[in-house]
């Protein structure tokens, strides 16, 4: 046991520090994936709302696309994929061999096609949530388009759409664990990383799990103030 508490202390020895940076590598990606996810499904939901046909039908092509197929293959496709473009491209300057995207870039890029399709679905789910007399309301108050928006719109769809947010970024924090087969450093490949060089990858796995519920768990407690928040006042 202590030889297992000293493994992960902060000492010349300890892993502790190299974990803890795996960790905030994690919440890092993943944080910047949900965001550029966040814009996406914004972007989708709207075409899905209030688009003309061929938007509706690109809209409902991209989230039936990327909610079918594995998540691994999306973060190949921008790792390898870019790599295609950017090759040849570095070439021509006189760099030699494989260029692609930074491991971070890619998995961000990757976590945000992704759960963009699942924001989009929630967001557009949370706008039919609201009440049509809510914002017939503010109408006839004569409130202007973009106020209405501001202070009617946007906190009742949010308010809506906080619980199925909070459950996209878990998926997006489990999914943050396949970024590994970029090369970033996050929880995974550090225990990777750990488990060869100690021959225990039973404690290294065991640690980032760890790691994984304790984010999972202050996750969950900032998204429950945040609907706890947005709550208040309700009927």
């Amino acid at each position: 046991m202590l030889d297992t508490l000293a493994m992960f202390g902060f000492g010349p020895e300890g892993w502790g520090p190299a974990m803890l940076r795996a960790a905030a590598n994690t919440v890092a990606v993943a944080a910047a994936g949900f965001a550029l996810g966040g814009g996406l499904g914004i972007l989708v939901a709207w075409a899905k709302i209030a688009g003309n046909a061929p938007l509706r039908w690109l809209a409902a092509a991209y989230t039936t696309v990327l909610r079918g197929i594995p998540d691994l293959l999306v973060i190949y496709l921008f790792y390898f994929g870019s790599g295609l473009l950017l090759t040849p491209i570095a070439n021509m300057f006189g760099v030699e061999g494989f260029v692609s995207f930074p491991g971070f870039v890619a998995g961000m890029g990757a976590i945000g096609v992704v759960s963009g399709a699942y924001h989009a679905e929630v967001i557009r789910g949370a706008f039919y949530s609201v009440k049509a007399g809510e914002l017939e309301a503010a109408t006839a108050m004569g409130m202007p388009r973009l106020l209405k928006f501001r202070r009617i719109t946007l906190p009742l769809v949010t308010r809506h759409a906080l619980p199925g947010l909070g459950n996209v970024w878990q998926m997006v924090l489990k999914e943050s664990a396949l970024i590994s087969v970029t090369g970033l450093v996050e929880i995974m490949r550090q225990a990777q990383i750990g488990s060869s060089f100690t021959r225990q990858p039973f404690t290294f796995y065991f640690a980032a799990g760890v790691l994984f519920l304790a984010i999972t768990i202050l996750s969950g407690l900032i998204f429950n103030r945040l609907e706890h928040r947005y709550s208040r006042g309700r009927a």
